[in-house]
């Protein structure tokens, strides 16, 4: 049993604020503790770098990320160059490599991954590394490309052994002999194996861990949960290992509530960049303002501390405190106090009459949660006694969800035909999803997307798009055309995110680095920051997609033409 979802681009949810992934979960994806995601987002913005050169502009800022030691900032960086320049080699092997240190920085600065480290035996981790390795085999979209999550195992161990946090935690320091020794065997013995399937990479872990500790002294759990978290996040963005602490952040962002501040973060040359701040959250009442810099977390500066690290300083229990210095846009400095609390997050924002002379609606949905479906239909029915006409769905910004409520919002406005269909390696995959008409609204839709609409945005968009029910107005989406499902594993409360399909949309068009192309095109010189207030509170003088939106929605009410 698993949950099927269609996670979130690469964003990440830090025990912090808010939540979303979707982890936009790397589809958003794609957690340090609860309530609060932190999109890593690079310090330059792609276009400048592209603008230096293409693909070299765009690694030499990488490689001054990295030099930095500003993992999270070099992997978004890449990622985000790669949607311009997909077929570049050298981009996604610098990707890699970033994401392997950001992997490492996030697990060391995780609690339950600590603890996972020091209770776990070597036999123990290697039945964790069997176990996932079987679900790989069992569900995995495409047949698994088991020499090179060897070889990546084996790097990810390497590139701990050079790693600070790593080194202190396994007590490897003043060891540059004996660790430059260990490399040279570590990468001959993964070369002399063939490793057809999960029992070799098994075999080859625990072969590598009993050398480590021979060596090194180094615990076999240590060395083995490196295989093991390198294979995981080795098959594709949106796959990953699952530590206990990040599964249950996935679990509580399916259900929309966490313990935290309520904001979303990003990295922001050495800052916490305040994205956006939930209404009525406890950051919202400490003044925290979209915009803001976190600059120091309880008199710890941030400059000093990985995004991991100062994002963990503002975990900890409900009803505790943490001291924030938050920098405006203008440069005031500000020291608040923010009450830690269980936030509820809006499956909706901006429920609102937009026009009352036309009675155009307008609704944003963030991110597609487990109420997503209920909270809309309440919305509607709150709108149409306001005199709603036509309805604006705004999902910039939405990094997906859960693919099951993507499906249930679309079956609101479509009476027949078909909303997604999933395809993947394993027949039970394969579903094809169709709209009913019980319980259909029939009010002209206009439906607004950008380049951060993701995967359950991208899946309602397109079958809007396909079964010609409304306008789709904005930016060609993300192109996150594929299906994760979680599942929990038997050993350290952990899981894997697995990608197990691709969708498609009712035109048998593949999202996948496609994404959706809208109806009605409009360029954004500037694109807002995702979540801020440029999206979220709509201001229609400024917001040329949205002032696109509201003449498509007086267009059709003129024509009295339904879609």
């Amino acid at each position: 049993m698993h949950s099927r979802v269609d996670d979130v681009r690469r964003p990440r949810w830090a025990a912090a604020a808010l939540s979303g992934l979707l982890l936009t979960l790397c589809t958003a994806s794609w957690a340090a503790a609860q309530v609060s995601r932190v999109q890593e987002t690079p310090a330059v913005a792609p276009a400048d770098a592209f603008s230096a050169g293409g693909v070299r502009g765009v690694l030499e800022q990488g490689q001054h990320l990295e030099n930095a030691r500003r993992w999270a900032e070099a992997l978004s960086l890449y990622e985000e160059s790669l949607r311009d320049f997909p077929d570049s080699e050298p981009l996604r092997q610098r990707q890699d490599v970033a994401r392997l240190h950001y992997c490492l920085e996030r697990r060391y600065a995780d609690q339950s991954f600590l603890q996972s480290v020091e209770t776990l035996n070597g036999p123990q981790a290697l039945a964790l590394y069997h176990e996932l390795l079987r679900k790989i085999d069992a569900h995995y979209v495409q047949a698994p490309p088991w020499a090179r999550l060897a070889s990546r195992g084996s790097a990810a161990l390497d590139l701990a052994l050079s790693d600070p946090s790593f080194c202190r935690a396994h007590l490897l320091a003043g060891r540059p002999d004996r660790l430059a020794g260990f490399r040279g065997d570590l990468f001959r013995l993964t070369a002399e194996r063939a490793v057809e399937g999960p029992k070799d990479l098994v075999q080859l872990a625990s072969d590598v861990a009993a050398l480590a500790e021979q060596r090194l002294g180094l615990r076999p759990a240590a060395a083995v949960l490196e295989f093991v978290t390198a294979a995981g996040g080795g098959l594709d963005d949106y796959s990953a290992y699952l530590t206990a602490g990040q599964l249950r952040d996935v679990y509580s962002q399916i259900e929309g509530n966490f313990v935290g501040l309520g904001v979303e973060l990003k990295a922001d040359r050495g800052a916490l960049l305040i994205v956006h701040v939930i209404p009525g959250s406890p950051a919202e009442r400490a003044g925290i303002l979209d915009g803001d810099r976190i600059t120091a977390v309880d008199g710890t500066s941030t400059a000093q501390l990985s995004t991991e690290e100062a994002a963990a300083l503002l975990t900890g229990e409900e009803g505790t405190y943490v001291r924030v210095t938050a920098v405006t846009a203008g440069g005031s400095e500000r020291i608040l106090t923010v009450r830690r609390e269980h936030v509820e997050v809006p499956g909706l924002e901006d429920v609102k009459i937009l026009a009352a002379d036309y009675g155009i609606a307008y609704v944003k949905i963030p991110a597609f949660q487990k109420s997503t479906a209920r909270d809309l239909e309440a919305a509607l029915w709150d709108l149409h006694r306001q005199g709603m006409r036509s309805l604006i769905l705004d999902l910039r910004g939405n990094p997906g969800g859960l693919l099951t409520a993507s499906v249930e919002v679309a079956d609101k406005f479509l009476t027949q035909g078909g909303i997604v269909s999933t395809r993947g390696r394993s027949p039970q995959e394969d579903f094809n999803y169709q709209a009913h008409y019980g319980g259909t609204w029939p009010v002209p839709l206009v439906v607004l997307i950008d380049r951060d609409s993701a995967s359950a945005s991208e899946i309602f968009a397109g079958a809007i798009r396909d079964n010609r029910r409304g306008d789709v107005i904005g930016e060609r989406s993300f192109g996150k055309g594929s299906v994760q499902g979680i599942f929990p594993l038997g050993y350290a409360g952990a899981g894997i995110r697995l990608t197990t399909a691709q969708f498609y949309s009712p035109s048998g068009q593949q999202i996948s680095r496609q994404g959706v192309l809208p109806t009605q095109q409009v360029t954004v010189a500037a694109r807002p920051i995702y979540g801020a207030a440029a999206t979220s509170r709509p201001q229609a003088s400024a917001d040329a997609i949205l002032e696109a939106g509201l003449e498509a929605a007086r267009r059709r009410l003129a024509s009295r033409t339904d879609p």
